[in-house]
């Protein structure tokens, strides 16, 4: 296989995905009935059912945004599509973060990266307790190899984590003692989505083994 050649990053499979944002879509047509119901009931049935369309629309594209959302790399360049196709190239992008989300339980840790006025958030691993799933070996092998090839600081930062993570994993290290799951740990909970700064995820990469 050439290093062109397209290779999915997508963390979850087309099935728990649309799960996922089928539940996005309930949960947010539930709280706009709630709404519009309250709304309703003092301002009438039209105002009841224009506040029901405005809360609801914004949850339903997300949901269909989030059903359709597919992430690849191609060269060196990472590809996000949901309603249109956005593109970074992780050769020049003009920044490198560790971005942790904190959602119903779960924990994401994510490669988020920046460039040309775009950004594209990259999940590498979603953790729920002790355990949960994490992007294939050679998906991490193409993402630490394109990162080491930008030659500068934060690309051999990250390169360097991702092959920790490899290591940890070759040797059958518990998930919830591997990189990843660490560094995402020192994030503070409570807050939905938060970039560690780059010192202390530079710290972090430095002090493994």
């Amino acid at each position: 296989m050439s290093s062109d050649d397209k290779l999915s990053l997508d963390l979850l499979d087309e099935a728990t995905v649309r799960k996922r944002a089928r539940m996005v879509a309930i949960g947010g047509l539930m709280v706009a009935l709630a709404f519009g119901a309250v709304v309703g009931f003092i301002g009438g049935r039209w105002a009841g059912v224009i506040t029901f369309l405005i809360v609801s629309l914004p949850v339903v594209l997300l949901a269909l945004s989030e059903a359709r959302r597919t992430v690849w790399l191609e060269g060196t360049s990472v590809h996000v599509r949901a309603f249109g196709t956005r593109t970074v190239d992780l050769n020049t992008a003009d920044g490198l973060d560790l971005l942790v989300t904190d959602l119903r339980g779960a924990r994401t840790v994510g490669l988020f990266v920046r460039g040309g006025k775009k950004a594209i958030n990259i999940a590498l691993s979603i953790y729920s307790g002790t355990g949960g799933r994490e992007l294939g070996i050679y998906q991490l092998r193409r993402l630490a190899d394109t990162l080491a090839g930008r030659g500068d600081t934060p690309g051999l930062v990250f390169s360097e984590l991702l092959v920790a993570q490899l290591r940890a994993e070759a040797r059958g290290v518990a998930p919830a003692d591997r990189p990843l799951y660490r560094l995402g740990s020192l994030a503070p909970s409570g807050r939905m989505a938060q970039k560690l700064h780059p010192d202390a995820v530079s710290k972090f990469v430095t002090s493994l083994d």
